[in-house]
């Protein structure tokens, strides 16, 4: 008896102590079958907007299609007649400069500002809300006002200020050249002070010790900035600079409110070469062989940009 008694007591343990485990484990798997419906919908708009869409349009980049009748296989014609197409080419080395410039000029200019927006002065606020709102008006707006100001005629903002001092009009928007400086030039004012909040952000959660640490050791502001405040600041460089580089490559408001791409193909972007390709010229073949070569450049340079950027980090970090 002793032993039928000793033998029963531990299996009804066991089945005791069992009971509560498999009710953890059913409650684990409840939450994350709960977890998966919530995710579904991403996955579902992820594949219907973004998967979908790319599969038809490298199917189509194959393709002889006007969005109407049936599309031919032409094989790597859309490519050939891309390669050899110069208002192609001119969108594509102006898309390049523009993103690359932006990102540059834009960050040599953001990080000083931030850094005087954090000081301590008379009108702060305000002051950083005079930088910011270029950033809340929509950047097409704002194309359309400095279509204005730029206007190559007599009567624009700047040629009538300068008219007074005796110096003729600048064809700012009719020449090649000084029209793509004037789009890289708006676009590099309406970006700086959004990313100069970026950076006023990441500065202000800098511990402030180790710069009283620095300046008791005798550090200048500049050593201060090149070796403290600079290596900080790069996770912000990161996260800018990304963000400036993929909207420099999709960019098509700006350039378009301010010259449609003109004068000729000088600030036509290959935003709006697809655009005109697909609707414009109903070519959907040729369109979308631009929208794969444009989607492939993009992941690289950002692709580039992000590895450049992490090994920055975990020097500096």
């Amino acid at each position: 008896m002793a032993n039928a008694t000793t033998t029963a007591r531990p299996t009804t343990l066991r089945r005791v102590r069992t009971v509560p485990v498999l009710r953890s484990r059913f409650r684990r798997s409840r939450e994350g079958f709960a977890a998966y419906w919530f995710v579904l919908p991403i996955i579902v708009v992820f594949i219907v907007l973004y998967l979908v869409p790319m599969a038809q349009s490298l199917y189509w980049s194959f393709t002889s299609y006007d969005g109407y009748t049936t599309p031919k296989f032409t094989g790597l014609q859309n490519y050939a007649r891309i390669f050899s197409d110069p208002s192609m080419l001119s969108a594509l080395g102006f898309t390049l400069g523009y993103a690359i410039a932006t990102t540059v000029f834009v960050t040599l200019f953001a990080i000083p500002l931030a850094m005087v927006l954090n000081r301590r002065f008379v009108g702060r606020a305000f002051v950083r809300s005079v930088f910011f709102f270029p950033a809340v008006p929509s950047v097409a707006l704002l194309g359309l006002v400095w279509t204005f100001i730029l206007s190559p005629l007599g009567s624009g903002v700047i040629n009538s200020v300068i008219g007074k001092l005796g110096v003729p009009p600048v064809p700012w928007l009719s020449d090649e050249t000084l029209a793509q400086l004037s789009v890289i030039l708006v676009a590099v004012w309406a970006q700086t002070g959004w990313h100069a909040m970026l950076y006023l952000a990441y500065l202000q959660s800098l511990p402030s010790d180790i710069f009283e640490a620095a300046a008791i050791d005798g550090a200048n502001r500049w050593q201060q900035f090149r070796s403290l405040t600079l290596p900080l600041l790069t996770p912000a460089i990161t996260v800018s600079q990304l963000l400036l580089l993929t909207g420099g490559l999709k960019v098509y408001d700006l350039p378009f409110t301010l010259t449609h791409g003109g004068p000729g193909f000088a600030t036509r972007t290959l935003t709006q070469a697809i655009i005109e390709n697909g609707i414009a010229q109903s070519d959907i073949g040729k369109a979308s062989a631009l929208s794969v070569l444009f989607l492939v450049a993009v992941g690289l340079i950002i692709a580039g940009q992000l590895v450049i950027s992490r090994r920055l980090e975990e020097r500096y970090s």
